[in-house]
């Protein structure tokens, strides 16, 4: 087997149809999938047992994340590669066949992101990758953009866990999704405890899926509230070499409140208070994750510099988001 895809449904029903038929009608055959359903109650595992007899159905009794859903996938998996793909997208027929290309092509690259454009206005970008600023925070490259080709050959920090082929050596080698993040920043986690044990990431242009943006989450929900902002700091505390934290605190610091004063004039601002109050909560047992990783790092101080992107300014963000409906 050399393909695994493992997609992780949540009362995401109305999406699994289109999502299985473009797996059926891949050009790589070489492939298995794994649907985990996450403890829905919109009759998600019913429907593909009957509909989908060629699909391996886990069914879990409760919502354990995307983070910890997908742990239980991948140990059903058989593949040398892992890809994850979210319920609500749909992939276009050489998507998995174009993955493997890429990542066939250097034994040093763990890593490989889709294309995904926006389902509803295919000409825009969705991501093609992430990227990582030292205000802290991370970014899907390309949103919102029309698809010109432009980063077709970008430098990507790693891949969307919407859309992401991983080399099963480099999961056994550093693991999988940290549970621990339940939902959100969780492919940044993987993302960079790869790049720090060596491993890098590139696109496959041409692997196009289309995605409904935000489908489970909401656009700033006080669910999506709650995990980016606390995650945003569980990545930094276990991944970011101390200097450079030192070194940004007082940007990480400045986005962070900016972050939070966005999160009050929403109407979320609770979410956002305890996000904050758990990272302290959890801090002993970030600090022992924190230890394992640094431990398990290749690259030196001017490497891991190299490996973050231009963001934009706070002012930007703040009035960015704060159009955003919700």
């Amino acid at each position: 087997m050399s393909v695994s895809v493992i997609i992780l449904t949540w009362n995401g029903r109305a999406y699994l149809t289109e999502c299985l038929e473009s797996l059926a009608a891949q050009t790589c055959r070489d492939f298995e999938t794994i649907l985990v359903d996450n403890g829905s109650t919109d009759g998600s595992a019913e429907y593909v047992r009957g509909a989908y007899p060629w699909v391996r159905l886990l069914e879990l009794q409760e919502n354990v994340g995307f983070a910890e859903g997908n742990n239980h996938g991948l140990a059903l998996t058989q593949g040398a590669y892992i890809v994850t793909l979210n319920n609500d997208t749909k992939a276009a027929p050489e998507f998995l066949a174009e993955l493997v290309q890429v990542v066939e092509s250097d034994a040093g690259i763990g890593m490989v992101a889709a294309k995904m454009r926006n389902y509803y206005k295919p000409e825009w970008i969705d991501a093609v990758g992430l990227k990582i600023g030292t205000n802290g925070l991370g970014y899907n490259i390309g949103i919102g953009e029309t698809d010109s080709g432009q980063y077709d050959g970008a430098a990507i920090f790693g891949p969307c866990g919407g859309a992401a082929l991983y080399r099963r050596e480099m999961l056994d080698e550093i693991g999988f999704y940290d549970p621990d993040f339940f939902a959100y920043y969780e492919d940044f986690d993987l993302a960079w405890r790869a790049r720090l044990a060596g491993w890098n990431a590139l696109v496959a242009p041409r692997a196009l899926v289309y995605h409904v943006h935000s489908a489970t989450g909401g656009v700033m929900s006080g669910f999506k509230t709650y995990y980016t902002h606390r995650n945003k700091w569980y990545v930094i505390i276990k991944n970011w070499p101390l200097g450079l934290l030192l070194k940004r605190l007082p940007v990480l610091f400045f986005y962070d409140l900016a972050a939070l004063v966005l999160a009050l004039l929403k109407g979320v601002g609770a979410a956002a208070v305890r996000a904050r109050f758990d990272v302290v909560k959890n801090m002993g047992k970030l600090l022992a994750k924190r230890r394992e990783v640094q431990a398990g790092s290749t690259l030196s101080g001017g490497e891991i510099e190299w490996l973050f992107s231009p963001y934009e300014g706070a002012l930007k963000t703040f009035f960015r988001k704060m159009g955003k409906k919700g």
